[in-house]
C-alpha cells in the first residue's frame, strides 16, 4: 500500500541535490505554476523560415511571369494570322464595292477559310472563358464552320457569306424597313444634312486629276468611295469634314462601329459603271443604303430580286446574297450617290453581337 509518509518520503529523496528546489519538503499542486516558471525554455533547433519564404515567393514570380508571357504571345499570334486571314476573306472591304472587298462570285480564298474558321474558335474560346458560353450556341457553330452555305440544308446557293455565316437568321435579300426602324429614321432624318456634306467633299470624278483628299482609290473602274468608317475603325479627318454624317452615325443603335464588318461612307458609282455578281463577308449585317443622288437608269438585283434606290429613303440589303450593281444612265445623268452605313442584322442577339465584336475586334 502506499502510504503518505512513505510518498512523502520518496519526493524529498527524488528532489534531493537539485538547487533551489531542494529542501522544500513535498510539492503539490498548488507548487506547479512556480516550477513551471523556474522551468528552462526548450531548446528548439531553428530552421530558415525568411530564406525558405523568398525562394517560394521567386519561384510563384517567375511561373506568373511564364504563363502571362506564354498568353501573350498565343493571343499575338492568333490576332495577327485572324488579321490576315479576314483581310483575305474580305473583311475590310469598302462601302463602294456594295459587298466589301470579296471576289467576283463572292466567297474569298477557299484555302485561307478554313485557317480563318480555326483562329475564330480560337478567338471565341477566349472570349467564353472571360465571360460565358451562354447564348453562343449559333456564334460557336458558325466559328466551327457548319453549316454552311455550300451544304447546309435550307441555305439558298445565292448566298454564299465569304467569312462568316450565322446559322438560323432569317435570310431575304432585302430586309423590311421596320426591323430597323429607330435607324432608318435617324438617317432619313439626316439626309439633308449628309447630302451637303458630300456636296463639300464631292469632286467631278473625272479621273484626270489626282483623287482629292480623304477619297480612297477606285475598287473598280468608275466607283470611288470616302469612308468615315473602315472596317470598324474611325477615319478622323473624314469625320471631320462631315459633321451631318458623322452626327448621324454616333446616334444610331446597330451600327457595326467596333467590328471589322462595319464600314460607312459616301459610295459613288458613275454612269456606264458595273459591278458584278458578289457576295459580303458575313450574313451577320446589314447594309443600309440612303440614297443621295438617284439617276435615271441604276439598277440594284440581289438574290435575283431588283430594286432600285430613293433620294432621301433607305433601302435594307442582306449584302450575303449575291448582287449586282449597274447605273446603266448616260454620261448627262451624273453619278449615283448612297450613303452606306453597316448595320447588325435584327435577329442577332446581344450576346451575340458583344461576342463577334470581341472575334472581329477592329485591332486585329
Amino acid at each position: 500500500m502506499w502510504k503518505g509518509d512513505n510518498l512523502v518520503g520518496n519526493q524529498g529523496a527524488a528532489m534531493e541535490g537539485t538547487g533551489e528546489l531542494a529542501g522544500q519538503g513535498s510539492l503539490g499542486l498548488a507548487d506547479a505554476p512556480g516550477f513551471l516558471a523556474r522551468a528552462p525554455p526548450p531548446i528548439m533547433a531553428p530552421w530558415p523560415l525568411p530564406l525558405a519564404s523568398s525562394a517560394l515567393t521567386l519561384l510563384l514570380g517567375a511561373l506568373t511571369s511564364l504563363f502571362l508571357w506564354y498568353c501573350y504571345r498565343l493571343g499575338s499570334q492568333d490576332m495577327q494570322a485572324l488579321g490576315a486571314g479576314s483581310r483575305a476573306g474580305g473583311v475590310s472591304g469598302g462601302a463602294c464595292s456594295e459587298a466589301g472587298r470579296s471576289s467576283p462570285g463572292g466567297t474569298g480564298d477557299r484555302g485561307e477559310r478554313p485557317r480563318t474558321e480555326g483562329l475564330v474558335s480560337r478567338r471565341l474560346r477566349v472570349y467564353a472563358r472571360r465571360y460565358s458560353w451562354a447564348g453562343m450556341g449559333r456564334v460557336r457553330r458558325a466559328a466551327q464552320g457548319g453549316p454552311g452555305p455550300e451544304g447546309g440544308p435550307g441555305v439558298l446557293g445565292i448566298q454564299r457569306p465569304g467569312l462568316l455565316f450565322l446559322p438560323d437568321l432569317p435570310s431575304a435579300p432585302f430586309v423590311p424597313r421596320d426591323a430597323q426602324r429607330h435607324d432608318v429614321e435617324l438617317l432619313e432624318g439626316s439626309f439633308p444634312a449628309i447630302l451637303r456634306d458630300f456636296g463639300a467633299v464631292s469632286w467631278d470624278f473625272s479621273g484626270t486629276t489626282p483623287l482629292p483628299r480623304g477619297w480612297s482609290p477606285p475598287l473598280a473602274p468608275g466607283c470611288y468611295q470616302l469612308l468615315l468608317y473602315q472596317a470598324g475603325r474611325c477615319q478622323p479627318s473624314n469625320c471631320r469634314r462631315c459633321p451631318g454624317a458623322y452626327r448621324a452615325l454616333r446616334g444610331l443603335r446597330s451600327f457595326m462601329n467596333a467590328n471589322t464588318f462595319g464600314n460607312a461612307g459616301f459610295s459613288v458609282l458613275l454612269p456606264g459603271a458595273r459591278l458584278e455578281g458578289r457576295c459580303g463577308p458575313t450574313n451577320a449585317r446589314v447594309r443600309c443604303h440612303l440614297g443621295l443622288k438617284i439617276p435615271p437608269g441604276c439598277e440594284l438585283v440581289v438574290g435575283g430580286e431588283p430594286q432600285c434606290w430613293a433620294e432621301g429613303h433607305c433601302l435594307l440589303v442582306d449584302d450575303s446574297f449575291l448582287h449586282t450593281v449597274a447605273h446603266n444612265g448616260s454620261p448627262e445623268d451624273g453619278p449615283r450617290v448612297v450613303f452606306i452605313v453597316d448595320l447588325w442584322h435584327p435577329n442577332v442577339a446581344g450576346a451575340e453581337r458583344q461576342a463577334l465584336d470581341f472575334v472581329f475586334a477592329p485591332d486585329l
